[in-house]
C-alpha cells in the first residue's frame, strides 16, 4: 500500500512539472497542469489573468476575487494552505460564510472515481495532485 502511495505521489509531481518527449520530432512537450486546471476551472470567473473579469464575472452577484493580489493582502506571503482549502472546498469555514465557488475536491473525486473505477487506487491522491497542481499556478500569478 505504502509503495502504491509513493508511485502515486511521484506520477503526480511528474504530472505538475512534467516535460514529455516526443519521439517523433526530438522536441521537448511541456505540460502544465496547473494552467490547464485554471484554464478549465478558474479562468471563466476569474479570467485568464487571475484578476477576477473572466467572462462570468458581470452575470455573478458576488464580486469575484483578484488572484493576482492574495500575497500582498497576506504581507507579502502567499496563503498557500488556505488557497488549497478554499479551492477544494470540503471543509466549510463558519467565520466566513457560504462558499460561492464550486467546491472542486468533491468535482475532482468524482472524476477519480470514473477514470480509474477498474483499477486500485487513492481518491484522495488524485484530488491532492490535481489542487497542489492549481494553488501552485495561483502563485505564479502573484503580482511582483
Amino acid at each position: 500500500m505504502r509503495a502504491a502511495k509513493i508511485a502515486a505521489a511521484m506520477l503526480g509531481m511528474a504530472m505538475i512539472g512534467g516535460v514529455a518527449y516526443s519521439a517523433e520530432k526530438s522536441t521537448v512537450v511541456k505540460f502544465d497542469l496547473g494552467k490547464r486546471e485554471y484554464d478549465s476551472n478558474c479562468a471563466v470567473c476569474h479570467g485568464s489573468s487571475g484578476k477576477g473579469d473572466g467572462p462570468y464575472a458581470g452575470v455573478l452577484n458576488t464580486k469575484i476575487a483578484d488572484l493576482t493580489t492574495l500575497s500582498r493582502r497576506n504581507n507579502g506571503v502567499f496563503p498557500f494552505q488556505r488557497v488549497q482549502e478554499v479551492i477544494d472546498g470540503r471543509q466549510t469555514f463558519k467565520a466566513h460564510g457560504p462558499l460561492d465557488m464550486p467546491i472542486w475536491g468533491l468535482d475532482y473525486r468524482g472524476k477519480a472515481a470514473e477514470s480509474y473505477a477498474e483499477v486500485p487506487y487513492d481518491p484522495e491522491v488524485y484530488v491532492r495532485i490535481r489542487i497542489l497542481a492549481l494553488t501552485e499556478y495561483v502563485y505564479r500569478l502573484q503580482a511582483k
